[in-house]
């Protein structure tokens, strides 16, 4: 009889080790993936305690500031008239879209030397799909033809 209770402690032990350590393994990798978005003005305001968090911060990228080397790319990220610079050094090449005058989201941390360091960067260029000035679109164009077409059949 006792060594059935100790077996059955022996396991209950074991198996308080993994959930415990499950859950440990769980509640850190939640914290160090979480980030906290804030803009320019709140990176700004928030002094020492925004050094050492994980950070996400979007813009607009500086014209004429990208400088690539290799996979480090330097940047800076305009947004109501503030200027951050950022160092993006990621295991994955910035996108494509990722150019002068573009919006970008860069995601890392922000250093005591007032340089953002990022290690993921997303970029779009709106402009890409927006349709051209002067241009209603094709829908536009489509219902100007068939209000034409209508005409001509009314006359």
């Amino acid at each position: 009889m006792y060594s059935r209770r100790r077996k059955y402690a022996q396991f209950g032990t074991v198996i308080a080790i993994i959930v415990l350590g499950l859950g440990y393994l769980a509640y850190t990798g939640v914290q160090e993936s979480k980030s906290y978005y804030v803009t320019l003005k709140e990176l700004n305001t928030m002094g020492d305690s925004a050094y050492g968090k994980r950070l996400r911060v979007a813009g607009n990228v500086e014209a004429g500031s990208i400088q690539r080397q290799g996979t480090r790319v330097q940047f800076a990220l305009r947004e109501e008239g503030r200027l951050l610079p950022v160092v993006y050094n990621g295991t994955e090449a910035p996108p494509d879209t990722f150019k002068d005058d573009s919006q970008a989201l860069a995601e890392g941390t922000y250093g005591r030397d007032g340089i953002f360091h990022a290690n993921k960067l997303q970029a779009k260029c709106a402009s890409k799909y927006a349709p051209k000035p002067g241009n209603g679109g094709a829908q536009a164009g489509t219902t100007e033809k068939a209000q034409a077409g209508s005409a001509n059949l009314s006359q």
